[in-house]
Formats: structure tokens, sequence, C-alpha cells
């Protein structure tokens, strides 16, 4: 009995401090929090996104076409007479799955590929950074183009085109954290005691540098959404018929004067979002380690 008490009397404890760190979090950095909560919402309309439009987002209603925004349409509808509020709302999912999805295999690889290389050292350190670099000659957005153009139009294809050019970033800052950690006392201890270099490398490096990956991840997930849209505004992204915020603002175009409101709404959509996530992880940033300010 005493014992259960203690138990539930140690959740109590974990639960309050959770939520004074996260009120803690909100008070320090009001616009990291703002933009965690955007975040939150976007990922919570993802979800929810094909049981809350007013309108199926792939119907066509050509006698209602570039209808200005009202209370019928509250953004109005594109060129073909489809409710634009509710392909931004299905826009969203894509971007989260897109963004979260790239930033996760990205961050991912990267990070395991930095922690092997910065405890193995040498020449394998040395090859797979000259690999690095390589990647990190090219921009970002014109080597994503160049593989979906050759990996062709699809999802798995876009999060592939998006994560190879985020490796490099998430390696070099781990990379950086495991040279250090591996000169450890307690991991030249276990390596004087004969544990396998996975065995440390799992039980002794990889923890040491979660807080960066987290960091690193959520500063990269912006730059995610934001090059998808690209792809997509270049005919290069998600296929149709998915409703997608770049694919929205390309077919916009043609009527910039006509339809403003075709291109406001994704336009603000993505910047939003953009800017949200990014001083999320700013903030992540500044309060977990201030010093990959510097990396």
């Amino acid at each position: 009995m005493a014992t259960a008490m203690a138990t539930v009397r140690t959740r109590k404890r974990v639960r309050e401090s959770s939520w004074s760190i996260i009120a803690r979090f909100f008070r320090d950095k009001p616009l990291g929090g703002i933009g965690a909560a955007v975040f939150l919402a976007m990922i919570i309309i993802a979800i929810i996104g094909p049981w809350i439009t007013p309108y199926d987002p792939l119907s066509t209603d050509v006698m209602n076409r570039l209808q200005g925004p009202s209370w019928t349409h509250l953004m109005g509808t594109d060129e073909v007479g489809r409710d634009v509020l509710s392909r931004v709302i299905l826009g969203a999912r894509v971007s989260a799955l897109v963004g979260i999805g790239a930033t996760l295999v990205g961050t991912t690889v990267g990070a395991l590929i930095g922690v092997i290389s910065g405890y193995a050292g040498g020449k394998v350190d040395m090859a797979i950074q000259r690999i690095m670099d390589i990647i990190m000659a090219f921009p970002g957005l014109v080597l994503a183009i160049a593989i979906m153009a050759v990996l062709g139009p699809s999802i798995t294809n876009v999060i592939l085109a998006i994560s190879i050019p985020s490796l490099p970033r998430a390696n070099r800052v781990v990379r950086s954290i495991a040279v250090s950690v591996k000169e450890f006392p307690y991991v030249e201890a276990a390596r004087a005691v004969g544990c396998k270099p996975l065995r440390i490398i799992f039980r002794h490096v990889i923890p040491n540098t979660l807080a960066a990956y987290l960091i690193v991840a959520t500063s990269m997930l912006g730059a995610a959404i934001l090059i998808e849209a690209s792809l997509s505004f270049l005919g290069l992204g998600i296929p149709p018929p998915h409703p997608s915020w770049g694919r929205s603002l390309s077919e916009a175009m043609r009527y910039m004067y006509k339809a403003p409101w075709l291109s406001i709404f994704p336009g603000l959509a993505i910047s939003i979002i953009v800017f949200a996530v990014n001083m999320f992880g700013d903030a992540l940033r500044d309060v977990w380690d201030p010093r990959l300010k510097r990396l």
C-alpha cells in the first residue's frame, strides 16, 4: 500500500514538474511558446483535416469559380470552383507529413553518421566528412530539384529529396559532440574494461547527443516545409490531386490580379508555419544548449 502511494506521489510530482517546465518555457521564451502552439495546431489540423473541411477539396463547381471570400466560402474559390479553405486545411496535412518525415529521416540518418564518424575518427571520419562536403557544395533546393527530376513526383520521393540535403547539418553538429564525448573519462574507462564500440556508442555517446539532435530537428523543420512548398510550386513536389500550398501558389499566378485571395491564403499559411517553427527551434536552442549558436 505504501509503495503504491509513493508511486502515485512520484507520478504527480513528475506531472507537476513537466507543467512547470512548459510554463517556464512560455514565460522565458514567449515567441518560442507561440511557435510551439502554432505548430501543434498545425499537427492537429493535419490529423483531423478531412473531418473539418467545409467542402470536398477535390470537388469542382465551375458555376462558382473565382468567387471572392464570403460566408459561403470563407477563403473564396479557385479557377475550377474548389473551396480554397478546404484545400488550405488539407494542404496542412501534406506539409506536416513531408516536413516531419523529411526532418526525421535527414536528421536521424545524419546524426547516426555523425556519431559513427566522430567516434571512429581517422580515415573513416575523413571519408565521411568529404562526402558531406560534396553534399554541402550544392544549395539544398537545387539538389532537391535535381533529385526530384530524376525520381519523379511522389510523397516518398519528396521526403527523400529534402532529407538528403539536410544530412550534413545534423552530421556536423552531432559529430562535434561525439568527438568530445569519446574523450570523457567514463568512455575511456568503458573502453579499458573491454566494452565494444557499438555498446559505447549506444550507451554513452548517443544519449549525450539527443539534445543537439532535437534542436537541429526543430530548426530544420521549417526549411523542410519551405522546400516542399518550393518543389510543389515548380511542379516537382506532391502530385495531383493532393492539395499542396506550393502548388496552390503556382496555380494562382495566372489570377494574381483578378483573384488575389488564391495566393494570399496559401502564402499566409506557409509564412506563418515556417516562422512559428523557426521561432520554436531558436527558443529550444537557446534553452537547451546556447553553445550550438556557434556551430
